[in-house]
């Protein structure tokens, strides 16, 4: 995009230049809160007066580490009581994939066509798409790709597997989510063959969907959650999360089976927890089904296609890759950020933070119905 940021407010870019634009990205699911939160901010700064980095993590006893680890299990269901932080969502599921990897003693993995999970070469391992992976070489092998809610990925699930990993909700896809009643075949088939389910919520999490975790919208609890994106509300953060059980079995044989330097940064952490709280004391999980539907029903137009929603993650369809380029790029003309999906350039991206106002919902389908009606 060559933008130049010197400044963000709210859900407000400021170019170098003066200009504003309005952000329906929200650095992709990350400033879920907006820029600029006077909570975050306070919280960040009172961190730094205290210390940074003191040690590898795990090492020393540190806690911003422990409060929010805390404050984010006590919102799962009782399996899920073990965090991990890493620096970012790929090396979260990284870490989901050894901690899977271990503790069945299977190398086996099913992940489905479509799916995003990262950049690292374990995350492009399972990636869904062929295009982004067939420039890097032999990945990790045992890996088997099937479609995203069919059945016959059950036929797929024995004991050579050691885990099925998913988005929930495709999001890299165009906002694509799947049935309640096949996840839970997915999810009965695995416990019967002793295979860990993985979620894989970066993208998700934190209210985006109108539910503090997608996996709530289907009743179906994995083995193990990975997180990142919105978890530092801003800054660097990825956890993967699992029973103490399961995640145990990264502490022997060999100790340290899974380490990192800076994972769980004391400034990241208390960044992520004063995010998390101050989603908390306001609304905004509950209202950003409430603002999706409204941005769905306010953009009609008959070059659009089709809208799929879950809360305030909104793709738009068009009928070919081009159009939708030409109207992202006439949408920043006219102050108004959004972006495409990396599997699926024909949609356009509405990923806004979730404290966008109405007014501000309004202006951005008025902006862009305008610009499809000039192309047009």
């Amino acid at each position: 995009m060559g933008l130049e940021i010197s400044e963000a407010k709210g859900c407000l870019l400021i170019g170098t230049n003066g200009k504003e634009y309005l952000d329906l990205i929200s650095g992709i699911a990350v400033s879920y809160l907006g820029h600029g939160n006077s909570a975050i901010i306070d919280a960040i700064k009172t961190q730094t007066e205290k210390h940074l980095h003191l040690m590898v993590y795990g090492e020393f006893i540190q806690s911003p580490q422990v409060q929010y680890g805390d404050a984010i299990l006590q919102l799962l269901p009782a399996a899920l009581d073990n965090i991990y932080f890493v620096n970012s969502g790929s090396e979260a599921i990284d870490g989901a994939i050894k901690l899977a990897r271990r503790f069945t003693g299977r190398s086996g993995i099913i992940a489905f066509r479509n799916a995003y999970h990262g950049g690292t070469l374990g995350a492009i391992s399972i990636n869904g798409s062929e295009k982004y992976k067939c420039a890097f070489g032999k990945l990790l092998p045992g890996v088997v790709m099937a479609d995203f809610g069919s059945e016959d990925v059950l036929e797929h699930i024995d004991e050579s597997i050691s885990c099925v990993i998913m988005e929930v909700i495709q999001a890299e896809a165009g906002v694509f989510s799947t049935k309640k009643e096949w996840l839970e075949k997915v999810a009965q088939k695995c416990r019967q063959q002793g295979v860990l389910l993985v979620f894989d919520e970066v993208q998700t999490a934190f209210g985006r969907t109108g539910k503090m975790f997608a996996f709530e919208h289907f009743d179906v609890i994995p083995d193990i959650l990975v997180l990142g994106k919105a978890l530092g509300a801003g800054m660097p953060l990825g956890a993967f999360i699992s029973s103490k059980e399961i995640m145990l079995s990264l502490s022997h044989d060999p100790v340290l089976g899974h380490i990192t330097t800076f994972g769980g940064h004391p400034v990241s952490c208390a960044a992520g927890s004063a995010g998390l709280g101050f989603l908390q004391r306001n609304d905004f999980q509950q209202q950003a089904e409430e603002k999706g539907k409204l941005f769905a029903e306010e953009l009609k137009h008959r070059l659009i296609k089709d809208i799929r929603q879950h809360g305030l993650l909104i793709a738009c369809d068009f009928d070919d890759s081009s159009l939708n380029i030409k109207v992202i790029k006439a949408c920043i003309k006219r102050g108004l950020l959004t972006d495409w999906f990396l599997y699926n350039d024909k949609c356009m991206r509405i990923c806004p933070p979730l404290t966008i106002t109405h007014q501000e919902i309004y202006m951005a389908c008025k902006k862009i119905n305008e610009v499809l009606e000039e192309i047009t």
